[in-house]
């Protein structure tokens, strides 16, 4: 990439810089925050029901698969090339067309909602043989009730596809709010919907009838269309109407769909890991109830230890980020790399001041974070236990996973999909390899704990090639190259790590001094210590952000 060339270059680059420029970035990131914050405390609400109404065993592991795959198959097939492709050349459209890139942009949302429709049927009626490709240990009842939750979940793709449609639509046009509220609406209807099953279900055995089925899988399918539909409000707001074009020939869509081939590619390397992870875990909570070990270790232990860890990077990466895209696709846009520089260098010492300790939390107080989360119904001390250990083998690739994910963005701003693709087989690789060997070296009781900390490893070797590709790609020639050693972002995200380690020690002895009291007091004890001890480090340490933030707060405090 070369510098800039055009005469308003340095003018678009010093607004790129500006404070009123990141104040904007941080406004439009709380604003998304806040909505992602409100979205996973429900969400854990949500998952709470469920585990009170399913708990952790076969049964349970049917229904999460039977949810999880329409998730899988629409990121597998055409949703990662939806999130990453869209905000870019929307942007470089509204700037190149005449029309503001109306036109173009009803054009790219019609082919992709056909494509959607297709897949979405396809994938019903192939339901038996797919939940035969991710539980294939599942016989008589059991894949019986999978594959009929499986059905009535698949048209999740759709609405799946098309809430992603319409969101990054708002995003380019910086309007980031009801992508994040809009899933609030969705956990309300499925802990409505499992509130009800729970009701009507007391003193039952457990087993699901079909009527029960019906309910749970359609009244989980009714919860994401009622969260797509959550956006219309705003596109209205935003004077957006689609009026569907089929008139694709020679309008330009051919770029985005190579660009979204790579990242097709590059989802289809990380579900194949996935597959194989679904499957080991799969079998390892077959083999674990067979052999009467307690705690459910397999699947579903799993997943609602993934969906706890993935919070913070949800909350505070995520946003932050996609309140940057629009920025950093003009600022490549216009052949200014360094500006895309700035933004990331930006986006991984602001997001690593929250991200780094919420990593320490998840770590050092695991036991009590899963039982203040899930420790409710049929969920025993075992399975609170199991959830734990799994969690804290997550936590330290919280850091790597979301830096990959801010490094990644910055290539996809460039209009470069394929480099994302060919490193992430680095993470994929590792991913899948370590938790073929964590199934086969360890007992089945941590047989599926030892694939979590699998993935933090791949995490960080990915973060690393990947943080090196991008630097010499922004860097380029250059003979005052930093050395990436010495890059800003990387020593603080270094100096965070190394406050991190005592604060987490020293929350630990807090919790455990306060587990008496229950989870929650334990939890809110060792996560006041954990950032107490943060917020002294920050001085000593020049953790810049995290001062920033502590002289921002006592500064609104004294107003208030």
């Amino acid at each position: 990439m070369t510098a800039a060339t055009t005469p308003t270059a340095p003018a678009k680059t010093a607004e790129r810089g500006s404070g009123s420029g990141s104040g904007s970035v941080l406004r439009s990131g709380a604003l998304m925050a806040s909505g992602s914050l409100v979205s996973r405390a429900t969400g854990f609400v949500r998952s709470a029901v469920v585990v009170a109404a399913l708990g952790t065993g076969l049964q349970a592991d049917g229904y999460t698969v039977a949810n999880t795959v329409p998730n899988i198959l629409y990121m597998l097939l055409i949703g990662g090339a939806l999130n990453a492709v869209f905000v870019p050349e929307l942007v470089r459209a509204a700037r190149d067309h005449a029309d503001g890139g109306a036109a173009y942009t009803d054009r790219l949302l019609t082919v992709c909602a056909a494509g959607l429709l297709a897949l979405t049927a396809l994938a019903v009626l192939g339901a038996p043989w797919i939940v035969s490709v991710y539980a294939p240990g599942y016989h008589g009842g059991q894949a019986e009730l999978t594959i009929a939750l499986t059905r009535y979940c698949l048209p999740q793709i759709l609405f799946y596809g098309l809430f992603t449609l319409l969101g990054q639509v708002l995003n380019a046009r910086d309007r980031f709010g009801a992508m994040m509220w809009a899933p609030v609406l969705n956990n309300i209807v499925i802990i409505a919907v499992f509130g009800i099953y729970l009701a009507v279900a007391a003193g039952s055995d457990g087993t699901l009838t079909a009527a029960q089925t019906r309910w749970l899988g359609w009244g989980t399918t009714a919860g994401i269309v009622a969260q797509t539909l959550a956006l219309l409000p705003s596109l209205r707001a935003a004077g957006f109407r689609w009026r569907p074009r089929f008139d694709w020939r020679g309008s330009g869509l051919t770029r985005p769909l190579r660009a979204a081939g790579w990242l097709v590619m590059l989802v289809l390397t990380n579900q194949l890991a996935y597959w194989v992870i679904t499957r080991l875990s799969t079998t390892a909570g077959r083999l674990a109830a067979e052999q009467h070990v307690p705690g459910g270790p397999g699947y579903t232990a799993y997943s609602y230890a993934y969906q706890l860890w993935v919070v913070p990077h949800g909350i505070v990466t995520v946003s932050l980020v996609t309140a940057l895209m629009p920025r950093m696709s003009r600022a490549a846009a216009d052949g200014d790399p360094a500006g895309v520089r700035r933004d990331v260098s930006y986006a991984l010492r602001t997001s690593a001041a929250m991200v780094v300790p919420a990593a320490a939390v998840l770590f050092a107080l695991a036991p009590w974070v899963m039982g203040a989360v899930y420790g409710y119904g049929r969920t025993g001390d075992a399975d609170i236990a199991v959830m734990a250990g799994m969690t804290a083998a997550f936590a330290p690739g919280l850091i790597a996973y979301s830096g990959q994910y801010v490094l990644s963005r910055a290539f996809y701003a460039t209009g470069d999909t394929r480099t994302p693709f060919l490193l992430n087989l680095v993470i994929a690789a590792l991913n899948a390899g370590l938790s073929v060997a964590a199934y086969l070296l360890l007992p089945v009781r941590w047989a599926v704990t030892g694939m979590a900390g699998a993935y933090s490893v791949a995490l960080f070797a990915g973060f690393g090639v990947t943080a090196y590709a991008l630097h010499r790609r922004l860097s380029g020639h250059r003979a005052d190259r930093t050395p990436l050693r010495r890059s800003p972002a990387l020593r603080a995200q270094a100096r965070l790590v190394a406050a991190a380690v005592p604060a987490g020690l020293l929350g630990h002895l807090a919790a455990r001094a306060c587990a008496r009291l229950g989870d929650f007091a334990a939890v809110g004890a060792g996560t006041a210590v954990l950032l107490l001890t943060v917020a002294l480090l920050a001085r000593p340490l020049r953790l810049r952000e995290v001062d920033a933030a502590i002289t921002a707060v006592r500064g609104r405090l004294r107003r208030t």
